[in-house]
């Protein structure tokens, strides 16, 4: 199928195996992945590589809470945190932290029974606590908790040292990036993919391509919809900052049954927090004010600790969010050789690593061990039809 939107084939065409469209972490992980098994690869970032939602988002690394769905593709990506040395030639600050997800009434700790139970068929461990046992091991949580779920294989992460560092490995291992340059163009004209990006300065670049990977986060509908295949999703704003350093005293990367807030300390001592929206037009975020206010008072019910806390930065990011809270991550129903991974909600940071090597997989064998059926790009459309 071609797009509507057209360009055309010239001598001075440049051709890879595979275009990546998106400098985000799930981009940038695919194009290292690919360039590593041997592909040609050309990776287009409008702006900056891992500046959006992959560099901005709050840096955890869980793969607890999550949707059934999600947990084989969660534990494929939490195995390759470990080796984030050898990957990228950095650690991103990734630090085995633990994560608890903190339960704020009795009713609450039969779903994290359940889910314990569930996880643990995948083989992830976790621990509920609760009552005594859960005061004498937590005391520097407040009265706003009641127990919790410890899932110590967790973590937590620096996003502004991890996504760009994706994109560095990349090139090292020959893949071209470029950034500040959007694909302002394309079509499939039966063959291949005919593309033209247009560099901040300079001539436009026409390129085509065996294959065409959507990782265009929050944007990603203007490929989907280019080939007929745009999706229910709209931009979402989470709202987060930070704290000056302060004594350590948050043991594990925090979470909160039912959502809320979330909190972490990295080993300066800073805590970095979120929790509700910030506001935005589909294209740059801000924090709120008085979203931080509110969340705040609910954190420091659960970390007294925070009281007297003061905040040295907010910020937000534009992340894009599906009906169902999970990604778009497979092959396109309209196009052949287009790979669709976008829509990840607010969780994408943990799994974009696996998400790459999903994507290598999809483009190098034409499947992947991991299931990833719950993620096609048409599962909306089945259900209004049904409906």
């Amino acid at each position: 199928m071609s797009s509507a939107l057209n360009t055309r084939h010239t001598p001075h065409t440049r051709h890879y195996d595979v275009v990546v469209a998106g400098g985000g972490l799930v981009g940038a992980s695919a194009a290292r992945a690919l360039a590593e098994r041997g592909m040609r690869v050309a990776l287009f970032e409008r702006r900056y590589c891992g500046a959006q939602a992959s560099g901005v988002n709050y840096g955890g690394v869980r793969c607890q809470g999550r949707p059934e769905e999600q947990l084989p593709l969660a534990m494929r990506a939490r195995r390759l945190w470990d080796r984030l040395p050898e990957l990228i030639g950095i650690d991103g600050e990734f630090v085995r932290s633990g994560h608890l997800r903190l339960a704020r009434r009795e009713s609450d700790l039969a779903p994290l029974d359940a889910w314990s139970g569930m996880a643990a068929g995948y083989g992830l461990a976790t621990t509920v606590l609760r009552g005594a046992e859960f005061r004498k091991r937590f005391p520097w949580l407040g009265e706003g908790a009641v127990g919790g779920s410890l899932c110590m294989s967790d973590g937590h992460a620096n996003p502004r040292l991890v996504s760009p560092a994706f994109a560095r490995a990349a090139r090292a291992l020959g893949a071209e990036v470029h950034e500040r340059t959007p694909i302002t163009a394309m079509a499939h004209d039966g063959v291949r993919f005919q593309l033209t990006a247009q560099p901040e300065t300079g001539e436009p670049l026409n390129v085509s391509a065996d294959w065409l990977l959507n990782t265009s986060g929050a944007w990603a509908n203007h490929i989907a919809g280019a080939f007929g295949e745009r999706v229910p999703m709209h931009a979402i704003y989470p709202n987060m900052w930070v704290t000056e350093p302060l004594p350590r005293f948050i043991g594990h990367n925090l979470g909160v049954y039912g959502g809320g807030v979330y909190a972490r300390q990295v080993e300066r001592g800073n805590c970095v927090i979120g929790g509700g929206r910030g506001t935005g037009n589909g294209e740059y975020a801000q924090p709120s004010a008085d979203t931080t206010r509110a969340v705040m008072r609910e954190a420091c019910a659960l970390l007294p600790a925070l009281r007297n806390a003061l905040l040295i930065r907010t910020w937000s990011g534009v992340e894009g969010e599906t009906p169902d809270n999970n990604p778009i991550i497979g092959m396109s129903r309209t196009t052949p050789r287009l790979v669709h991974a976008f829509g990840f909600s607010g969780g994408g940071f943990l799994l974009a690593p696996g998400v790459g090597e999903v994507l290598a997989d999809l483009v190098t064998h034409g499947e992947t061990e991991t299931p990833i059926g719950a993620f096609a790009v048409d599962r909306f459309a089945a259900v209004s039809e049904a409906a």
